[in-house]
């Protein structure tokens, strides 16, 4: 875009960071283990310890700590390995998630129906329950977006820092081969989550955070409440810690473009980070959403400006890359 435009990329870079440590990169997603963690260990909150003037579960001040030591022995430790298996494992984690929802819904399809139309009916305002009609809509259009930042990070500006760095002689392909990303993640993931859900009326309940989702999969199957705890715990685990490692790195690089380069912030970033990872379970789930939906949101804003300038690059390269593979010129597909 220009030198004129370098402050676009700073405060992008300062906002990038700030997400990392305090938005979408550790208190969310520490916040999800611990909560799995204890709902499966320590259900109804026998066992506590009295810390910050309140009582939490052994089972969340355990998560907390084992999470935060995993994370600092890759990140400050160079101790790869973890990083490398949990990497690993997340497909298989993902393919058993997506086959434990898709049994929920099969166990109770005949609610399907009921729940599409309620659904469409209080989003668009149709459903007396949801009051009027335009605060309803931009009430759902609100959770969504928010939610659907969360869930791909679409227009967030995240994931190109990582995509930078594939070796690759055509960025356009690149680019919708990471645009599959949001399809398994909000369409496809996401929405089986939602549905198995309302479909066992999990909304209802009273709580919030994981332990909806893993009341939804205990009532859903047959297979009893410790059941759903367990799969969610473990889905979780590996889920979250490996968006824990690769929102490091991305508040890494956004320090690094601030400092030149240099890594003494870089070596503060990491310990800091590695504190909001362990206190990120004592915190409230109302207030972990609205911590993180913030810094979401600012980082989105300097990313979206850059997205509309360059909308006419992007659409240019896009046709170039498909004229040339219709013509021959290119052989490999997508």
């Amino acid at each position: 875009m220009g030198e004129k435009w370098k402050w676009l990329a700073k405060l992008f870079a300062v906002l990038g960071a700030g997400a990392g440590l305090l938005g979408i990169g550790t208190i969310v997603q520490v916040n999800g283990i611990s909560s799995a963690v204890t709902t499966f260990f320590d259900p109804n909150k026998e066992h506590t310890i009295s810390l910050f003037g309140a009582d939490y579960s052994i089972a969340t001040v355990f998560a907390a700590i084992a999470v935060a030591v995993l994370v600092a022995l890759v990140i400050i430790g160079g101790i790869q390995r973890i990083g490398k298996v949990t990497t690993l494992i997340v497909p298989f984690m993902a393919v058993i998630y997506i086959v434990v929802t898709v049994l929920v819904l099969l166990f109770n399809i005949t609610e399907i129906p009921a729940v599409i139309a309620e659904v469409f009916k209080s989003a668009f305002g149709l459903d007396a329950m949801a009051g009027g009609a335009i605060g309803a809509i931009m009430l759902a259009m609100q959770k969504g977006v928010a939610r659907g930042i969360f869930s791909n990070e679409a227009g967030l500006g995240s994931a190109p820092i990582a995509i930078a760095t594939a070796e690759t002689n055509e960025p356009v392909r690149q680019g919708l081969i990471n645009s599959f990303g949001v399809f398994i993640d909000t369409v496809i993931i996401c929405n089986l989550t939602g549905l198995s859900i309302l479909v066992t009326d999990s909304h209802l309940i009273g709580k919030e955070g994981a332990d909806v989702t893993i009341n939804a999969l205990g009532v859903g199957l047959p297979f009893g409440q410790q059941f759903g705890a367990f799969v969610l715990m473990v889905c979780l685990a590996f889920f979250a810690f490996t968006t824990i490692l690769g929102w490091d790195i991305y508040g890494e690089r956004c320090l690094e473009y601030l400092s030149g380069g240099k890594m003494g912030p870089v070596r503060v970033y990491r310990w800091l980070y590695i504190l909001a990872v362990l206190i990120g379970p004592f915190l409230t789930v109302s207030a972990v959403w609205t911590i993180a939906d913030i810094f979401n949101g600012l980082m989105a804003i300097p990313n979206l400006i850059a997205l509309l300038a360059l909308s006419g690059v992007v659409a240019k390269e896009t046709k170039s890359y498909f004229d040339r593979l219709n013509s021959g010129q290119i052989k490999d597909r997508l």
